[in-house]
This record gives C-alpha cells, structure tokens and sequence, in this order.
C-alpha cells in the first residue's frame, strides 16, 4: 500500500465496523487458544498502522512490524507505548518469532508475490505449538479498484487458500470463509462501482465510515459470525463456510 492507503486506514481503524469487529472476532479467537498473559508474545507481521497492537497489548506482550515506514511512522505517533519494527519478516525480527504464542498475518499474504515462501520462512522460525492466524480477501469475482489500491496480487478461494501452506509443519486448527452475511450487499456494490468507474472511499479504496448508527449495525452483524467461527475451533460445527467477502485460518505449528 502506499501512504495515502495507510492514511485512510489510520484515520478508520478505531472506529469503522470492518476494522472493529474484524478485531474482535480475531481477539475472540485467540483468548479461546491461548488465554490472555502478558507472559504470551503476539507479533503481527504486517501490522500497518498499529490498530491491532494497540487492541491486543492489554492481554498480551505485543510486537508489530511493517515494511511501509509510512505505516510505521504513523503507528508509533499514534501509539508511542507499543513496540513496532520497521522491517522484513521474518529476518528482522527472528528472535521474537522465535519465542512467539501467537503470530498474526492478518490481510497480509495478498500484498506478496510468493505467499507461500513467505509463510514458509515465518513457519521456519516460531516453535512448535505457536498458533499463527490467517485471513486474506475471498473471490476473485470481487477483485475491483480497492484491490488494486492496496496493491493486491490475488484474492483467494478456499482450495488456494489452503495450498499455502500444504507440505508445511502445520495442523489446521480452522480455515473458513468469513464476514458471509455482507457478502452480497459487497459484490453489488463492487459491481457497481466497477460500472461506474469509482470507489466508495478515500485514496481508491472502498473504506469510508457509514453513517454512526448503521457502521453500530454492521459491526454487530459481522462480529456476530465469531460465535460461528467459535463454534468450528470447539468442533461444534463441521462445515465450513466456503463463500465469504474474507477467509481465515488458524494453524499450529507442528514438530519437523
């Protein structure tokens, strides 16, 4: 992404509903795997503007780290008690994979040409039994103008997202679609764009905070598939949503 992308996203992520109930379900997730202990290290590579640190700090040790020093420029002015690393994973912050709990990739693996040598370096570098969490955009059919802004190389379906890491040390612990029930209220208004030749926000991008009672609504509506995706990571439900507007993944690393 470039500046004026990392600019819309720091002007959003506290308060617009993708960035707050993403967060929330992401922080659901974790405290069902790993209960919250300042002892437990999170790093999020790709952590942008630093949202997610900032979020995830209360309950665990946190470290974020960007290529983009515009990104983390920004997120240290915003958070200047977090800790952030401008750089390269997993070189520049190998000890602290290393003695990871938990590693986050969160709308990440799109931005790189190879995606699974990205993943497979990190995998390299955490010990066994760290849990990394995954999420990437779904359906090639709602590549639009926002993709290209954030300078997307692909959106997934399932059975791509999966092959990332097929032949790597690693136990699926839950891979699904999500944010499913604002999937099609999405594709028409991509289509819709797309015939128009525009976006609906900032810098080319799709990301404008709605009017406050309806961004309340669909908060509630999108965080409300954590109790969805809960219920798959305790084996309470078995089939996975495979068409959503995102998927997720959750792996553990395994012995090898």
């Amino acid at each position: 992404m470039e500046s004026a992308q990392f600019q819309v996203h720091a002007d959003l992520e506290t308060t617009h509903w993708w960035f707050t109930a993403r967060r929330e379900i992401f922080r659901r997730l974790i405290d069902a795997l790993i209960p919250p202990s300042k002892d437990r290290l999170l790093v999020e590579v790709g952590c942008g503007t630093g949202g997610n640190i900032a979020k995830f700090a209360s309950a665990y040790s946190c470290v974020g780290i960007d290529i983009s020093p515009h990104a983390i420029e920004r997120a240290v002015k915003l958070y200047p008690d977090h800790t952030f690393v401008c750089g390269e994973a997993p070189g520049d912050i190998e000890q602290e994979l290393a003695s990871a709990s938990i590693v986050l990739l969160l709308d990440v693996l799109e931005h790189v040409d190879d995606d699974y040598q990205l993943l497979a370096q990190i995998l390299s570098t955490v010990r066994p039994g760290c849990y990394v969490f995954l999420s990437v955009p779904a359906d090639p059919c709602l590549w639009s103008q926002h993709d290209v802004s954030h300078g997307h190389f692909r959106r997934y379906d399932i059975d791509r997202f999966e092959d990332i890491w097929t032949g790597l040390p690693v136990t699926s612990v839950l891979c699904s679609a999500f944010n499913t029930r604002l999937y099609w209220p999405v594709r028409c208004i991509r289509y819709l764009n797309g015939r128009l030749g525009r976006t609906s926000g900032a810098a080319g991008t799709d990301l404008k905070k709605p009017w406050a009672p309806m961004n309340w609504l669909l908060h509630r509506i999108f965080v409300g598939e954590s109790r969805y995706l809960l219920g798959l990571l305790r084996k309470i439900h078995i089939q996975q949503h495979r068409h959503g507007v995102s998927l997720i993944a959750i792996l553990r690393k395994t012995e090898g």
